[in-house]
């Protein structure tokens, strides 16, 4: 087992050094000087812009900045901010825990819905019950999440008025931030509908979110649990009499986990990617919004930083995820 962790580690070198390069490169395609954006209407003098430029060693040659650039990030640094002054390291670690939140309940919302009505899909084959719930799915996964959550906006917090807007929390409660987690640190505030208040803000971006992943799990997980209940193993379990309920959970969903797994695992970019879009109609404080707004900045620390540091946890979450692979299922790590 710990050989086939040290193999799935070694694939990380390589990708991670290609990721680098695409990060590296993505920010410097985009048309706009990052020096005169940071100017302003204002202007600056050819001094000034030339004094600049070597300041932040955009005067080199480009692959030099790169292997500058390495050179920091192998030291832990990450660069600094052009517009804030600040690490990029510091700003990730504080916006983080906001996205976290964001994402960690989207994909639970996804696996406690989309796993279950996978199942009951696949048991109801051909029935109107596995039509709609497929039928559904397709919508889902189809549906462009900017233009979803807008619709939820206008319909829930326009015109019922049942959930807020934008943010995290009301502007009425105020605390200091122990864990970064509002629903966390609100709970620790004692503040009387402080937590109540963090729910109604977290409600629309998590349907939102959830969207895509539940139904590509829902239809995953029906189709592994088709492939399954074919299975010699499973008609055996039938024919000894064991409960419907025992066999499709202990024989049946047990071994189409795997690709389900797997697509659990996969949506972790997925989710990062979305949140991008919708921290930025809800106007959520996380790392998607930071990089959206870096972009329009030009702020090539921000967006080289931000994008290894996703990809870092991405690859991250993969690695586990192969490593459960051959928890499950032994074969696979021989």
């Amino acid at each position: 087992m710990f050989r086939f962790f040290l193999s799935r580690l070694a694939l990380l070198i390589p990708t991670f050094i290609g990721v680098s390069i695409v990060a590296f490169s993505f920010i410097r395609l985009l048309p706009g000087d990052p020096i005169m954006l940071l100017a302003g209407e204002r202007g600056m003098s050819q001094e000034r812009y030339d004094e600049l430029r070597a300041a932040y060693g955009f005067d080199q040659p480009i692959f030099m900045q790169y292997f500058n650039y390495m050179a920091d990030l192998l030291q832990g640094d990450f660069g600094t901010s052009i517009v804030t002054k600040r690490p990029v390291l510091e700003e990730f670690m504080t916006l983080f825990p906001a996205t976290i939140e964001l994402s960690l309940c989207a994909i639970i919302v996804a696996i406690a819905i989309g796993v279950p009505v996978g199942v009951i899909a696949a048991v109801r084959r051909g029935s109107w019950l596995d039509q709609s719930v497929m039928g559904a799915a397709l919508v889902g996964y189809s549906m462009p999440i900017f233009w979803w959550g807008l619709l939820l906006i206008i319909l829930f917090s326009g015109i019922l008025q049942w959930t807020p807007v934008s943010g995290r929390i009301s502007l009425l409660y105020f605390f200091p931030q122990v864990t970064g987690f509002m629903l966390i640190d609100s709970l620790l505030s004692g503040q009387k509908g402080a937590f109540a208040s963090a729910v109604s803000h977290l409600i629309l971006p998590t349907i939102v979110l959830a969207t895509i992943p539940l139904a590509v799990i829902a239809r995953q997980t029906r189709s592994a649990m088709l492939e399954v209940l074919g299975e010699d193993y499973v008609r055996t379990a039938r024919s000894k009499g064991l409960p419907p309920r025992r066999v499709i959970g202990l024989h049946a969903l047990r071994n189409a986990l795997i690709p389900v797994i797997t697509t659990i695992g996969l949506q972790v970019g997925v989710l990062l990617a979305g949140a991008i879009l919708t921290e930025t109609i809800f106007s959520w404080p996380g790392i998607g919004k930071w990089m959206v707004d870096s972009v329009f900045k030009r702020d090539y620390a921000v967006v080289q930083g931000g994008l290894l540091l996703i990809a870092a946890i991405i690859m991250i979450v993969n690695l586990i995820v192969d490593v459960l692979y051959g928890l499950i299922n032994p074969r696979i790590r021989h």
